[in-house]
């Protein structure tokens, strides 16, 4: 079993109540804040039950995002926090780097699936450092989840065809990059077609049960995404 205490978790998180503009057609502001936090405590729950964590650091300057990371013992880091997904993740790589950490591993807080065993078998399948483990989206473009070791030896940079790109940036490195499919962690809701999947699935999670608890009121919406 790879060591990986030395690994911090690392979530970005911006404004909350400015969240997943691609929802916006279907999906009220008020609702779509209450889904992003409800998508984020299942995430940091996932996080907390996850053994060989040496800690947790939230990337946000969002009041509701901090009040959710106080009650899972997760730390706050504001600096890069307004500086999208990429820069708030560089900005927690130098902060763990200039620490001592070990490693980085980053997902991002809209994959309600990820279950603490998906976490344990990221860490068990990184190597030693310099090491690079990544796990893909469900469309295999973007990258959901990474583990740098160390936290900064390979440039992150997120978007919608993120996955190919950073492995390239491994290999540039030096870096033989492990690939680790997981489908909790593949599944983020980005966009109305992600929201449709997931509430048909019927999850238990907290945000699955958010949604059932929401259905009268996005039925039509959910409805049309079908169309």
């Amino acid at each position: 079993m790879n060591s990986a205490k030395d690994i911090w978790a690392v979530v970005p998180v911006k404004d909350t109540s400015a969240a997943k503009q691609r929802l916006a057609s279907a999906v009220p502001p008020a609702l779509r804040q209450a889904l992003m936090l409800a998508m984020l405590e299942d995430v940091l729950a996932a996080l907390a039950g996850a053994s060989g964590l040496a800690g947790r650091l939230l990337v946000t300057t969002d009041p509701a995002a901090q009040r959710l990371a106080a009650r899972y013992g997760v730390d706050c880091l504001t600096d890069g926090a307004a500086d999208g997904h990429t820069g708030a993740v560089a900005a927690a790589a130098r902060h763990l780097a200039k620490n001592g950490a070990g490693g980085m591993l980053t997902v991002p807080g809209d994959i309600p699936l990820v279950t603490a065993a998906e976490i344990a078998q990221l860490l068990d399948a990184h190597r030693p450092a310099p090491a690079f483990t990544i796990a893909p989206s469900h469309d295999e473009l973007g990258s959901n989840a990474v583990i740098v070791s160390p936290p900064d030896a390979v440039s992150l940079r997120f978007g919608d065809n993120s996955f190919f790109p950073h492995l390239a940036a491994a290999e540039a490195r030096g870096i033989r990059p492990t690939i680790l499919p997981l489908p909790g962690i593949a599944l983020d809701i980005d966009n109305p077609d992600d929201l449709r999947h997931f509430a048909g699935l019927g999850s238990r999670t907290r945000a699955g049960l958010w949604l059932a608890d929401n259905l009268p009121t996005l039925a039509a919406a959910i409805g049309r995404m079908g169309e």
